[in-house]
Order: structure tokens, then sequence, then C-alpha cells
């Protein structure tokens, strides 16, 4: 096996008061894509469950057929130049080392995303402009964070985010202008968190929960707990003019990566949450517990005495 870096840390909670917005910074070409250690068995996942459960994980609306070719056709010309090693391509024939697996693009056994979501560990999203604004059209979802595709493809963004509080007030119209302006030669990328009970990437369902947390204590939360994060790329495909929305989920044992110097930044963050967030991201059940822990893992107060 060739050499894989180590998964990164993201940690893009804050102290303040709770405020939704982008937040989105730009990426260079030769990042848009995470690759690390935990391809091969994430990889492996993502065959696995396109195998047993493909309607739940890769659906098309067909007027994004153009668009799947391209995302495709982008995504190998990306990997192949900044990741060479990894990705070749000799003519029509494309060769993942890391897997072991190749491909023949003039005779591809799949669909264009689903072989795009075959090579790369983030999930897919096709986004296009449609006449009331953009549309959901086409996605493989392998690890979606508490959500299921069938209930999301072919409706408006602001549809799709219809449950989430405060979007339609705050995020509906900016994040509409941004798909609409948004310009090829840019990768724009934000970062999203949670705090949350289960490990496992698939995760289509989970909202709102009101139990769970069972033998979640302030003693063992940062065991039994998770920062699951989402980090999200945008990109217009220029011949298309549709938006491949990338979304790359990293689930981080608490105790693991949240140290005396952070425990009370997330525990700040953690607080400042409106009840409606609270209740929208199921932190009900663990809240008391979660708080509880950071609160022990904060550094020691010094009174100088």
């Amino acid at each position: 096996m060739l050499a894989l870096p180590a998964e990164t840390v993201h940690l893009p909670f804050q102290r303040g008061p709770y405020r939704m917005s982008m937040d989105l910074t730009t990426l260079p070409d030769a990042a848009w894509f995470e690759i690390d250690a935990l391809y091969p068995a994430e990889m492996a996942e993502r065959r696995r469950l396109l195998a047993s459960t493909h309607a739940e994980v890769f659906g098309v609306v067909p007027v994004s057929n153009p668009a799947r070719e391209e995302a495709l056709s982008l995504i190998i010309t990306a990997l192949t130049t900044y990741h060479p090693d990894w990705f070749s391509r000799d003519g029509a024939m494309l060769r993942n080392h890391l897997t072991g697996e190749s491909w023949d693009l003039a005779a591809p056994p799949v669909d264009p995303l689903e072989l795009a979501g075959r090579l790369v560990q983030e999930d897919l999203c096709v986004i296009q402009q449609g006449n009331g604004g953009p549309l959901f059209t086409a996605a493989v979802l392998c690890f979606p964070s508490r959500w299921r595709l069938a209930d999301k493809l072919g409706k408006p963004l602001g549809a799709v985010h219809g449950p989430v509080p405060q979007y339609a007030e705050r995020l509906a119209r900016p994040v509409d202008r941004f798909m609409q302006h948004l310009k090829p030669s840019r990768i724009a990328t934000r970062l999203n968190w949670s705090v949350v009970d289960d490990p496992n990437l698939f995760q289509p369902g989970g909202k709102w929960r009101t139990d769970g947390g069972a033998g979640i204590t302030p003693q063992n939360a940062g065991d039994r707990l998770f920062l699951r994060v989402e980090r999200q790329t945008l990109r217009r495909l220029p011949t298309s003019d549709a938006v491949l929305f990338g979304i790359r989920v990293h689930v981080y044992q608490l105790a693991r990566v949240i140290d005396a110097h952070l425990a009370p930044v997330l525990a700040e963050a953690v607080a400042a949450l409106p009840p409606d967030i609270v209740h929208y991201k199921s932190l009900r059940p663990i809240r008391e517990a979660l708080l509880g822990w950071l609160a022990a893992r904060r550094p020691p107060v010094h009174t100088g005495i």
C-alpha cells in the first residue's frame, strides 16, 4: 500500500455567541479532495453501501446527466494531476493504485457520478439552477449526517434545508446568491460540526431525537461521544454550469481531540447553541453529560495564593 498522510483534525467550533453563516474560504486546486490513511477503510465501506443499499445512497434526476459526466471528468483530471502516484490514466483506462481497481472509461459499468464516488472519500451532490433557484439533482451519498437522499432529491435548496432551524430567515437568500454567482475558478469550502453518540459514517436518521444517550455520563462522555465534522466544498462545473457539492465526513472521539485548552472553547460553543438547534442536532439527551465532561477537562485555575 502506498503511504497515505494522517487524517486531518478539523476543529471548527468557536467561542462567542451562536452565529449561523456560510463562513466560506477558498481552497487551491490541489486541496480539493482529502485523501488520507482512512482511505482504504472508507472506500471499502462506500463499496459495501453501494452494493447493499444502492437506492439509499445514490440517486439522480435526468436533467443532471451532462453535469454528472462533467463532474467525473473534472475529478479524474484533479486526481491524476495532483496525486499521480495514486491515480493514473492511460487512454480510456483509469487505475486506482490505492485499491487496485481499474476502470474502462469508454464503457464504465456504473453511472459517472457513482464512479466518482468510488474514487474519493467525499460524498458528491449536484446542484443546478432551476427557474425558482438552485435544485438538488443528483448525489452519491454514502455518509449522510442524519438525512435521507430520497427525502431531498429533486427539491429546491430551500426545501432541502427546510428542517434546519433559522435557515430560511438567515441563510436561504445568501446561499441562493452564492450558488448563482460562484465562479468556475474558485473552490469554496466550509466546515460544519456537531457532537454525536454514534461513530458510524452512514447515519441516514437521527435528527430531533429526545431519547438516547443511555449510560453516557460526565465521567465517560469523552470516550462515548464523537465530534462529527463535515468538510464541505463547492465548485462550479464550467460546461454544465452545475455546482458540485462535496462532503467529507470526519468522526473524532472527543477524548482523542479535545484537550484541556480546547475543552472550554467547545463548552462555550455548545452552551451558546439556541434551543431549536440543540433539538435539531439531537443534543438534548447528551448535552449535560457533554458539558460535565468538558468542565472536568478544563485546565486548573491558578489563584496565585
